[in-house]
């Protein structure tokens, strides 16, 4: 039977074969780990049952952001998705989301965000995942409702775990030791220039650990270092992203691809990972799982398109189809699963 799997990571998984013999390595994600990590799809299910993502996200200049997330936490399994935007932005973003809804948040100026009255609805909201930061507005009041939401309790229950990206990680920069007192168990998804400045705010030289860009041990090492010293999972993104849990566990996902070096594909790993963390799913597998379903997607788009002029909204739509492909593998690796035609006797019995 022909091998259907992404070019990429068939290619990748040849050259890991051929160097099995080297020594031990980080683990890497396959599909057989991945599979091994889908949450349950239960057949009487309903949206509720399948969780409710907050994308706190997006902007005047950065619409586009609010939207990817929204979608790919949707495409990754969420039941319901609701964007939380300043309230004299809603009209624009009710008119451009489908699925999702919209939930207007407090301002103190045209597109700035109240922080203590919007705090208020957010944690009035029902969730079980929120994203925070992909497109949001650069300036004081963002850096305040960031620091809040770390630190807020939710009404009688634990926090909701969060995904923080982009502005939420650059506002999180200027807190000083933002992580003594975060109370959420949280995912940051910093490319190389976002960590550094996370790096440089707690006190840690840029170059204390050699290229974060290039070199592939330096990456694992500083990614586990941070994860470590903050208790939260990193995802230090690009080639061959490394997922950094507390507990010590690091994971290496296999793409190199150029094809993801567009605006937005990182806006669609956090919808993707806030989608997953609202099924139920703990946030070091969360990221490990989200990293590898964005990866394996943006392998699809480059086989079907080439390596340049792969857009953001090219990826959600083939995350569904992923989930299902590391479903199949989840199901043939059963215990007494019988792959193939079952032969019966004229009788109708099993052969």
């Amino acid at each position: 039977m022909a091998d259907r799997r992404p070019l990429g990571f068939r290619q990748h998984e040849a050259a890991t074969t051929a160097s099995a013999t080297a020594e031990p390595a980080v683990p890497t994600m396959d599909d057989k780990a991945a599979a091994a990590l889908l949450p349950e799809r239960p057949a009487r299910g309903h949206k509720g049952t399948f969780g409710k993502v907050l994308a706190i996200a997006g902007s005047l200049d950065y619409a586009g952001a609010a939207l990817l997330v929204c979608r790919a936490a949707g495409r990754a399994g969420a039941g319901l998705v609701t964007l939380a935007v300043p309230e004299s932005l809603q009209p624009l973003f009710a008119a451009k989301v489908v699925e999702a809804t919209t939930m207007a948040l407090p301002e103190d100026d045209v597109e700035e965000v109240d922080p203590e009255p919007a705090i208020a609805r957010i944690l009035d909201h029902d969730h079980d995942a929120i994203v925070l930061g992909p497109g949001l507005r650069p300036g004081l009041a963002t850096t305040e409702l960031v620091r809040i939401l770390l630190q807020a309790p939710e009404q009688d229950h634990a926090p909701a775990p969060m995904v923080l990206d982009a502005e939420a990680l650059r506002s999180m920069a200027t807190l000083g030791e933002w992580w003594t007192g975060s109370l959420r168990p949280c995912v940051l998804t910093p490319h190389s220039g976002e960590f550094q400045r996370l790096r440089a705010g707690a006190g840690v030289e840029a170059d204390a650990d050699g290229d974060l860009s290039g070199d592939d041990e330096a990456r694992r090492k500083a990614a586990l270092a941070a994860a470590q010293a903050w208790g939260q999972v990193v995802v230090l993104k690009g080639a061959k992203t490394v997922i950094a849990e507390p507990d010590g566990t690091v994971t290496v996902a296999p793409f190199e691809n150029p094809a993801l070096a567009s605006g937005g594909t990182g806006d669609v790993l956090s919808g993707v990972i806030g989608g997953l963390l609202a099924q139920g799913m703990a946030p070091g597998p969360a990221a490990r799982l989200g990293v590898f379903l964005h990866g394996t997607a943006g392998d699809i788009a480059r086989d079907r398109l080439g390596d340049a002029g792969v857009l953001a909204s090219d990826l959600p739509d083939s995350i569904p189809l992923v989930r299902k492909r590391l479903a199949g593998v989840a199901e043939r690796g059963k215990p007494g699963k019988r792959v193939g035609f079952t032969v019966r006797d004229g009788d109708g019995s099993s052969a």
